[in-house]
């Protein structure tokens, strides 16, 4: 469930000593980010503030993740396993989540290499780099950016019935990247594409 201030007192604090342990997770790549602990002082914080705090044992104080390093996590999400004594924090990161400056504190941890490449072009698209081939597709205009999307959709086609695997995989990877390109410029998202999906399971 997702956690709302009015649930906190449910959660079962008595288990560890006043403290529950938080992963916390990208909200856009699903990448685990790092483990910390919430008291519940550290979880009324975070969710009135939208940042994630944590109550750091060593310490023996509560710290708002970034608060320093301007690295902040802004809260998407929490919600709680089935003993109730667990959290899972969606969460989006403003820049390196570990203290070395890597993006999660898990170095091998799994992402959704797809929402990631999603997440740059947006980038592009906001910052808009010179020399960048995706701030030129922008740049384009929606019709040469559907162009492009059609383009590779025919050689998908093509690789499939007449190419080997690796051949229709260098399509399949290009036609992706395209379409992620258009549905940016339309202002719209790979998230939106899944909430579709999501939508006509059944």
């Amino acid at each position: 469930m997702t956690i709302l201030k009015s649930d906190i007192d449910a959660l079962a604090w008595d288990k560890q000593g006043g403290l529950l342990p938080a992963i916390v997770q990208d909200a856009t790549s699903l990448r685990v980010l790092m483990l910390g602990y919430m008291n519940r002082d550290a979880l009324a914080a975070t969710l009135d503030s939208g940042r994630v705090t944590f109550f750091s044992r060593s310490r023996n104080a509560q710290w708002v993740k970034g608060e320093t390093s301007g690295h902040v996590l802004e809260l998407e999400a929490i919600d709680v396993d089935c003993d109730a004594d667990t959290l899972l924090v969606s969460a989006r990161p403003h820049g390196p989540t570990c203290h070395l400056q890597r993006s999660s504190c898990f170095p091998a941890a799994s992402g959704d290499g797809l929402a990631e490449l999603d997440a740059l072009i947006a980038t592009r698209e906001r910052e808009r780099p010179q020399g960048s081939y995706t701030t030129r597709l922008f740049e384009s205009g929606i019709r040469r950016m559907a162009q492009k999307v059609g383009e590779e959709g025919v050689e998908t086609a093509l690789a499939a019935v007449a190419q080997d695997d690796d051949a229709l995989l260098g399509e399949a990877a290009d036609l992706l990247y395209h379409l992620l390109v258009l549905l940016r410029a339309r202002g719209l998202s790979l998230a939106d594409a899944r909430r579709m999906l999501a939508a006509r399971r059944g």
